[in-house]
């Protein structure tokens, strides 16, 4: 009898455990609404953070630090609330595609591969957006006949100031 007593004790206290792991479903969360930027015109200032050439010099490199870009255009932004390429390629690249992008939650991290003069840019974005701001940071890697010929890291921020002019 006593060894019988023995051996039912861990069966009950297995049932009894899992009996008590049952914790209610949470309730299930409201999405958040998504974070889209606005199409407009925007005011989009570069500041160059880093320069690199295979044959830079120092002076060259501290005068490159010294340059803030500021642009004012309008930037088109589809459904999903993604901008367009060019826009934040700036003076970087032309007829720029993403080759990939994650946009979620006012965060926008992608690549662009644009046209740069005779040679190919890819420029890796990432960084924060709202509705009618952006903070991003942008790396550009310019190729020609295969090798890198210059590397650049930006500070991109922008604010969006209204509609675009009508045309005319």
């Amino acid at each position: 009898m006593h060894m019988k007593l023995l051996a039912a004790v861990p069966l009950g206290l297995t049932l009894g455990l899992g009996a008590c792991g049952g914790d209610p479903a949470p309730a299930p969360q409201a999405e958040d609404a998504p974070v889209l930027m606005q199409a407009g015109e925007w005011t989009i200032i570069r500041k160059t953070t880093g320069y690199n050439t295979p044959t830079v010099t120092p002076a060259e490199y501290q005068a490159a630090l010294k340059q803030i870009g500021e642009d004012k255009l309008c930037i088109a932004v589809d459904a999903q609330g993604v901008p367009d390429a060019d826009a934040l390629a700036g003076k970087d690249g032309t007829a720029c595609t993403y080759k990939d992008k994650m946009v979620r939650k006012g965060r926008l991290i992608a690549t662009l591969s644009c046209t740069a003069g005779t040679g190919t840019s890819e420029i890796v974005v990432e960084g924060n957006y709202t509705a009618d701001t952006l903070t991003l940071g942008a790396t550009m890697t310019k190729m020609q006949g295969g090798s890198a010929v210059l590397r650049t890291t930006h500070d991109v921020t922008g604010k969006r100031v209204g509609d675009c002019p009508k045309p005319g």
